[in-house]
Protein backbone atom coordinates (compact mmCIF):
# COMPACT_ATOMS: atom_id res chain seq x y z
CA UNK A 1 0.00 0.00 0.00
CA UNK A 2 1.18 3.44 -1.12
CA UNK A 3 1.51 5.90 2.24
CA UNK A 4 -0.12 9.33 0.96
CA UNK A 5 1.48 12.73 2.16
CA UNK A 6 -0.70 13.99 4.52
CA UNK A 7 -1.19 17.82 5.18
CA UNK A 8 0.55 17.32 8.53
CA UNK A 9 3.66 15.23 7.08
CA UNK A 10 4.24 18.34 4.41
CA UNK A 11 4.04 20.55 6.91
CA UNK A 12 6.59 19.11 8.98
CA UNK A 13 8.48 17.60 6.67
CA UNK A 14 7.98 19.52 3.04
CA UNK A 15 9.08 18.09 -0.27
CA UNK A 16 10.84 15.10 1.33
CA UNK A 17 7.75 13.71 3.29
CA UNK A 18 6.75 10.94 0.54
CA UNK A 19 9.88 9.55 1.04
CA UNK A 20 10.11 9.19 4.73
CA UNK A 21 6.59 7.88 5.04
CA UNK A 22 7.51 4.92 2.40
CA UNK A 23 11.08 4.76 4.15
CA UNK A 24 10.20 4.78 7.64
CA UNK A 25 7.98 2.27 7.82
CA UNK A 26 10.57 -0.31 5.58
CA UNK A 27 13.37 0.18 7.78
CA UNK A 28 11.48 -0.79 10.85
CA UNK A 29 10.48 -4.02 8.97
CA UNK A 30 14.45 -4.29 8.50
CA UNK A 31 15.52 -4.23 12.11
CA UNK A 32 12.18 -6.90 12.91
CA UNK A 33 14.45 -9.22 10.36
CA UNK A 34 17.54 -8.59 11.73
CA UNK A 35 16.47 -8.83 15.35
CA UNK A 36 14.46 -12.63 14.89
CA UNK A 37 18.02 -13.27 12.44
CA UNK A 38 20.00 -12.88 15.96
CA UNK A 39 17.31 -14.59 18.03
CA UNK A 40 17.44 -17.64 15.26
CA UNK A 41 21.12 -17.71 15.53
CA UNK A 42 21.63 -17.91 19.38
CA UNK A 43 18.65 -20.57 19.45
CA UNK A 44 17.71 -19.01 23.31
CA UNK A 45 14.26 -19.64 24.48
CA UNK A 46 13.47 -16.29 25.57
CA UNK A 47 13.36 -13.13 23.36
CA UNK A 48 15.86 -11.40 24.95
CA UNK A 49 18.27 -11.77 21.86
CA UNK A 50 15.02 -10.46 19.89
CA UNK A 51 14.57 -7.48 22.15
CA UNK A 52 17.79 -5.96 22.55
CA UNK A 53 18.44 -6.60 18.83
CA UNK A 54 15.59 -4.62 17.73
CA UNK A 55 15.92 -1.61 19.92
CA UNK A 56 19.75 -1.16 18.46
CA UNK A 57 18.75 -1.79 14.83
CA UNK A 58 15.45 0.57 15.06
CA UNK A 59 18.23 3.45 15.51
CA UNK A 60 20.61 1.79 12.95
CA UNK A 61 18.24 1.07 10.03
CA UNK A 62 16.57 4.44 10.31
CA UNK A 63 19.87 6.35 10.37
CA UNK A 64 20.73 4.22 7.07
CA UNK A 65 17.68 4.29 5.46
CA UNK A 66 17.11 7.96 5.90
CA UNK A 67 20.66 9.49 5.37
CA UNK A 68 20.52 9.77 1.36
CA UNK A 69 17.22 11.98 2.18
CA UNK A 70 17.87 15.69 2.10
CA UNK A 71 18.75 17.57 4.83
CA UNK A 72 19.02 14.62 7.03
CA UNK A 73 21.57 14.33 9.74
CA UNK A 74 22.51 12.13 12.93
CA UNK A 75 23.60 12.91 16.88
CA UNK A 76 24.92 10.33 18.89
CA UNK A 77 22.63 9.75 21.85
CA UNK A 78 22.29 7.27 24.38
CA UNK A 79 24.74 5.32 22.82
CA UNK A 80 22.67 5.52 19.38
CA UNK A 81 21.98 7.17 16.12
CA UNK A 82 19.18 9.40 16.67
CA UNK A 83 18.27 10.52 12.53
CA UNK A 84 17.64 14.35 12.47
CA UNK A 85 15.88 15.13 9.00
CA UNK A 86 15.06 19.04 8.84
CA UNK A 87 14.60 20.41 12.23
CA UNK A 88 13.05 17.14 13.29
CA UNK A 89 14.51 14.16 15.24
CA UNK A 90 12.76 10.84 14.58
CA UNK A 91 12.34 8.47 17.62
CA UNK A 92 10.85 5.12 17.20
CA UNK A 93 9.45 3.35 20.02
CA UNK A 94 7.71 -0.52 20.04
CA UNK A 95 4.89 0.52 22.15
CA UNK A 96 3.40 -2.90 21.59
CA UNK A 97 3.87 -6.80 20.84
CA UNK A 98 0.41 -7.17 19.59
CA UNK A 99 -1.69 -4.74 17.05
CA UNK A 100 -3.23 -2.54 19.43
CA UNK A 101 -4.39 1.16 18.75
CA UNK A 102 -1.41 3.62 19.47
CA UNK A 103 -3.31 5.74 21.50
CA UNK A 104 -2.15 2.74 24.33
CA UNK A 105 1.41 3.60 23.98
CA UNK A 106 3.49 4.25 27.13
CA UNK A 107 7.11 4.24 27.96
CA UNK A 108 8.90 1.56 29.96
CA UNK A 109 9.69 4.30 32.61
CA UNK A 110 8.92 7.89 33.14
CA UNK A 111 12.18 9.11 33.33
CA UNK A 112 15.61 8.97 31.48
CA UNK A 113 16.84 10.06 28.16
CA UNK A 114 13.75 9.02 26.02
CA UNK A 115 11.31 10.92 28.55
CA UNK A 116 13.48 13.72 28.68
CA UNK A 117 13.63 14.14 25.05
CA UNK A 118 9.77 13.62 24.55
CA UNK A 119 9.29 16.04 27.52
CA UNK A 120 11.77 18.99 25.84
CA UNK A 121 11.04 18.52 22.10
CA UNK A 122 7.55 17.24 22.08
CA UNK A 123 4.41 19.63 21.84
CA UNK A 124 3.07 20.78 25.47
CA UNK A 125 1.11 17.99 27.08
CA UNK A 126 -3.12 18.86 26.71
CA UNK A 127 -3.48 19.68 30.13
CA UNK A 128 -6.74 20.75 31.98
CA UNK A 129 -7.34 24.44 31.97
CA UNK A 130 -6.37 24.95 35.62
CA UNK A 131 -3.05 24.86 37.28
CA UNK A 132 -1.39 20.84 38.44
CA UNK A 133 1.67 22.89 39.74
CA UNK A 134 3.33 20.50 36.75
CA UNK A 135 6.74 22.35 36.35
CA UNK A 136 8.66 22.22 32.61
CA UNK A 137 12.45 20.43 33.68
CA UNK A 138 14.92 22.67 34.60
CA UNK A 139 18.17 22.27 32.86
CA UNK A 140 20.25 20.22 35.57
CA UNK A 141 17.28 17.54 35.62
CA UNK A 142 17.66 16.76 31.76
CA UNK A 143 19.66 13.55 30.81
CA UNK A 144 23.08 15.15 29.85
CA UNK A 145 22.58 13.87 26.18
CA UNK A 146 19.21 15.61 25.73
CA UNK A 147 20.63 19.04 27.14
CA UNK A 148 23.04 18.62 24.48
CA UNK A 149 20.63 19.21 21.41
CA UNK A 150 19.09 22.61 20.30
CA UNK A 151 16.08 24.16 22.02
CA UNK A 152 14.11 24.93 18.76
CA UNK A 153 14.40 20.96 17.80
CA UNK A 154 11.35 19.32 16.95
CA UNK A 155 10.59 15.67 17.81
CA UNK A 156 8.30 13.29 15.45
CA UNK A 157 7.21 10.08 17.25
CA UNK A 158 7.08 6.92 15.32
CA UNK A 159 5.30 4.33 17.41
CA UNK A 160 4.72 0.93 15.97
CA UNK A 161 3.64 -2.61 17.23
CA UNK A 162 6.14 -5.68 16.44
CA UNK A 163 6.47 -9.09 17.82
CA UNK A 164 9.22 -11.98 17.03
CA UNK A 165 6.22 -13.82 15.62
CA UNK A 166 4.11 -11.64 13.33
CA UNK A 167 6.59 -8.84 12.22
CA UNK A 168 5.73 -5.24 12.14
CA UNK A 169 1.84 -5.14 12.69
CA UNK A 170 1.14 -1.36 12.81
CA UNK A 171 2.82 1.71 12.38
CA UNK A 172 2.18 5.51 13.16
CA UNK A 173 4.23 8.95 12.99
CA UNK A 174 2.79 12.10 14.94
CA UNK A 175 3.48 14.75 17.85
CA UNK A 176 3.16 13.44 21.31
CA UNK A 177 3.53 14.90 24.56
CA UNK A 178 4.47 13.61 27.86
CA UNK A 179 3.56 14.73 31.27
CA UNK A 180 5.94 14.89 34.18
CA UNK A 181 6.03 11.98 35.87
CA UNK A 182 3.81 9.76 33.54
CA UNK A 183 4.79 6.41 30.82
CA UNK A 184 1.39 7.30 28.96
CA UNK A 185 2.17 9.44 25.68
CA UNK A 186 -1.00 12.10 25.04
CA UNK A 187 -1.26 12.42 21.20
CA UNK A 188 -1.60 15.83 19.37
CA UNK A 189 -1.72 14.02 15.73
CA UNK A 190 -0.94 10.20 14.56
CA UNK A 191 -1.59 9.13 11.34
CA UNK A 192 -0.39 5.56 9.86
CA UNK A 193 2.41 4.41 8.00
CA UNK A 194 2.19 0.81 5.98
CA UNK A 195 4.94 -1.59 6.18
CA UNK A 196 5.76 -2.79 2.31
CA UNK A 197 3.61 -5.74 1.11
CA UNK A 198 6.33 -7.65 0.65
CA UNK A 199 9.45 -7.67 3.22
CA UNK A 200 11.81 -8.49 0.74
CA UNK A 201 10.87 -4.61 -0.35
CA UNK A 202 12.87 -2.88 2.77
Amino acid sequence: MVNPVSRWAGEVFGAVAGRLAETIPACLVEAHARARHAHEQLRTRTQEAYGHGLHAAQYETLAAGLAPIRGTTSRRLQGRTVTVVGGNAILPIRYAQKNVPVTEARLRKAYGFRADLIRRHGPKPIQLSFDLGMEDLDEDQVHPDVALLPPDLQLVIVAYACSLEQGVMRVEWGSAGLLHGDRHLTWHHHEPLFPPADPRAA
